[in-house]
């Protein structure tokens, strides 16, 4: 739970870093948003949340 939570504060602050710099539209932020409340509503939400698990085991055994 505490992985999840964090890693939605970091895909928002890099959302938020891409709005600023003007290197990412209001419409994209709203699709890429959309994109992710779609995806955890899907079949696709278990396998993605444990390769993510997985990604941040391995980078805590390096």
């Amino acid at each position: 739970m505490a992985v999840t939570v964090s890693l939605v504060f970091l895909y928002g602050l890099i959302l938020l870093f891409l709005l600023r710099s003007k290197s990412l539209g209001y419409g994209s932020a709203f699709v890429a948003i959309m994109f992710g409340f779609y995806l955890a509503s899907t079949g696709a939400a278990g396998p993605v949340n444990q390769l993510t698990a997985a990604v941040v085991n391995a980078l805590g055994n390096l």
